[in-house]
């Protein structure tokens, strides 16, 4: 289900992977103006670490990237294997170091037990979307999500750093479940290309650890539980990015899914 793609005796962030992250800083503030608010501890940075972030847009990768660039440091992420086996981006993501999700390849137990060992050995911080998908709440609250990533953090032993973010979603429309044909990709290029003169401001907030020390991992329901702290910890910090558009976000995206409600929304 996952495997790491870089070499464990390597020091310090492939080059590719800088070359990336220095371009997305740029396009990051050619788009909007980013502001980031909160930390990530500097003990916590080179050792196994998850950061669970909540999921508004198909730009908010960017920007998650950019704020954690503006923060010193680089993060890699939880990637699914055909983004990786893409022609062109897949082999400089591979080099990069991320994680892969790969379904339907091993058993269950052999799947966990890979992403247990991957997480375990990787020195950057990994960023993943307990959600799993663009959230379809009206509101853009998080979703239920699935408790995978908590099960993962739990079974690892690492920690769990919550990142709050608000803002990307105006930058490039949802647009559409799946890509059939250039027609699906109009809705992105047309909002995405006026996103500079529009400006949209990215709020990004990382919030303290969460403490997962009351969930033993081989405890029935204690993923359940701990999936549902990780999500009220981001939620918390979400509201005060959003205090004007507690409601509804003031952007309107016609294209985005609203077919589900938000079991964390305050």
């Amino acid at each position: 289900m996952f495997a790491l793609h870089h070499d464990e005796n390597r020091r310090g962030v492939p080059a590719v992977w800088r070359t990336m992250t220095a371009l997305d800083r740029g396009l990051v503030s050619l788009v909007g103006r980013l502001k980031v608010t909160g930390q990530v501890p500097a003990d916590l940075r080179k050792r196994p670490l998850l950061m669970a972030a909540n999921h508004i847009g198909v730009f908010d990768a960017f920007v998650l990237i950019a704020a954690c660039k503006k923060l010193g440091f680089e993060p890699r992420f939880l990637l699914a294997g055909g983004l990786l086996d893409a022609p062109v981006v897949g082999p400089a993501l591979r080099a990069s170091g991320h994680l892969r999700i790969d379904r339907g390849k091993a058993t269950a137990i052999e799947q966990f037990a890979q992403a247990i060992e991957a997480l375990r050995t990787t020195r950057s911080p990994i960023i993943v979307y307990p959600e799993g998908r663009i959230s379809h709440d009206p509101g853009l609250w998080p979703e239920r999500g699935k408790t995978g990533a908590a099960r993962l953090a739990l079974a690892a032993g690492v920690p769990v750093v919550p990142i709050s973010q608000w803002g990307a979603h105006e930058a490039v429309y949802w647009g559409t479940e799946t890509v059939s044909g250039p027609a699906d990709l109009v809705p992105l290029a047309r909002s995405g290309l006026t996103a500079p003169l529009r400006r949209p401001t990215f709020r990004v907030h990382f919030g303290e650890p969460v403490d997962l020390s009351e969930f033993p991992p081989d405890k029935p329901g204690s993923g359940v539980r701990a999936h549902a702290k990780i999500m009220r910890a981001i939620t918390d910090g979400l509201v005060p990015l959003r205090k004007n558009e507690l409601d509804r976000p003031r952007f309107h995206d016609p294209t985005r899914p609203t077919d589900t409600k938000s079991p964390w929304r305050p």
